[in-house]
């Protein structure tokens, strides 16, 4: 990856800033290759469920790997949805691997099987991120469906026993799990995993719970010094860089890199800024149009103007600006505040005075721009029973409008 010529250094400039010009190239691509799900987690942050019947096709979906591996895009982050329920997820995770391109999924773990797991420890060049939110059944069941946390710790048991080596467990904060931050770590090691921690934030179906669920600013605070205790043993992946303004940094850039260093590719080829702000006001690009995933990256009018300097609009007088950065784009925007001024979580409390004031019908607040739920689904949390499977199902050919999720299968 090579840094534009137009944004060289000068002596003394931090990586930070030089990032925040943008690159030729993501750092961190997220990729949700379909919005299929056999879970219906109220927290989804993509509201998936059903497939959309307009997603990738495998060629498509090659030829964006090709543009990756031109580009010199070191890795890129496979979601959903449930990116294994896919019918050519293994020929597209073997295809980016030979081409390149490793490969970081997140899966709720239904498809690790044994099987499975031996045919991923044997890649060097693909990790595998299990997602739990809650250490124990009790918690994590209420937001993921019954049974999901036996499905995800039974994933990490078979990649423990073929051998896999500092696979993630990730989870994502709640107001319910954090006093469980030691048990997730315990947990973890148990399996020989990297705890990897994530911000909820206020988009797709978390939208509608995130008021419930986000954590108290106690627990806010109680989160942070337990990130500092923890150091570079625990991952963020830049989550909560709005929590630096305690004091010290957080490992990371800290930095919102919404169209800059990250970006999305959706099941359909949308190109979004961030993978957190799915709707049209972030919409690049699709990587169906001339010029593809590249010209979209390179050229796209949004992509220039997030690269702008920014000028820290209310925040700008606060005196841990330089260390926050005014917060998360996406969280501001999913709660109706301003995307110039304070994180709805500030931890100068900044952001809990504007939310208070937002109407209590929520009007005007923007929506995420598409729903995929389970339309069968009278509770968000669900689940749809799958069959466990050693390879890749055989099916028979499934419809261009089909949405369903398990499509082909046969359930007994």
């Amino acid at each position: 990856m090579t840094i534009p010529a137009t944004a060289a250094p000068a002596k003394g400039t931090r990586l930070v800033d030089l990032f925040e010009r943008g690159l030729d190239a993501p750092i961190c691509l997220t990729w949700e290759l379909t919005y299929a799900c056999n879970l219906s987690c109220a927290h989804c942050l993509s509201s998936s469920g059903r497939r959309d019947p307009r997603e990738l096709s495998t060629d498509e979906a090659k030829a964006v790997i090709d543009e990756l591996e031109a580009m010199q895009v070191f890795y890129v982050n496979i979601g959903g949805g449930e990116p294994t329920v896919r019918p050519d997820f293994w020929e597209l995770l073997d295809y980016a691997t030979a081409h390149h391109v490793g490969v970081k999924f997140s899966t709720n773990g239904v498809r690790i099987t044994p099987e499975a797991a031996a045919r991923l420890a044997a890649n060097d060049y693909v990790d595998v991120q299990i997602s739990l939110d809650g250490a124990t059944a009790e918690v994590n069941d209420a937001l993921r469906g019954p049974g999901s946390y036996d499905t995800a710790v039974r994933a990490m048991r078979n990649l423990a026993d073929a051998g896999m080596k500092n696979f993630k467990l990730s989870v994502v904060c709640t107001r319910h799990n954090i006093p469980q931050m030691d048990a997730f770590k315990a947990l973890a090691d148990e399996y020989g995993a990297q705890l990897r921690l994530t911000r909820l934030r206020p988009s797709g179906r978390g939208a509608d719970v995130w008021d419930e669920l986000h954590p108290t600013s106690g627990q806010q605070r109680e989160l942070y010094d337990w990130l500092v205790a923890h150091g570079d043993s625990v991952l963020t992946g830049d989550s909560f860089f709005h929590l630096s303004a305690y004091g010290e940094p957080l490992p990371g850039l800290n930095m919102c890199g919404a169209g800059r260093v990250v970006c999305l590719i959706d099941p359909v080829g949308d190109v979004y800024a961030c993978p957190f702000a799915i709707h049209e006001e972030f919409l690049a690009g699709n990587t169906r149009q001339s010029g593809g995933f590249t010209g979209i990256w390179r050229e796209s009018e949004l992509f220039r103007d997030l690269r702008q300097p920014q000028n820290g609009g209310a925040c700008s007088s606060c005196a841990f600006y330089d260390t926050c950065k005014g917060g998360c784009m996406a969280a501001k925007f999913f709660t109706g505040l301003p995307l110039d001024g304070p994180d709805p979580e500030c931890v100068q409390g900044h952001g809990e005075k504007l939310l208070a004031g937002r109407p209590e019908d929520r009007a005007g607040i923007p929506r995420p721009s598409a729903d995929h739920s389970h339309r069968t689904a009278p509770a968000r949390r669900r689940p749809v029973p799958v069959q466990l499977m050693s390879r890749p199902p055989e099916r028979p050919p499934v419809s261009a409008c089909e949405e369903n999720p398990l499509a082909g299968l046969k359930i007994p």
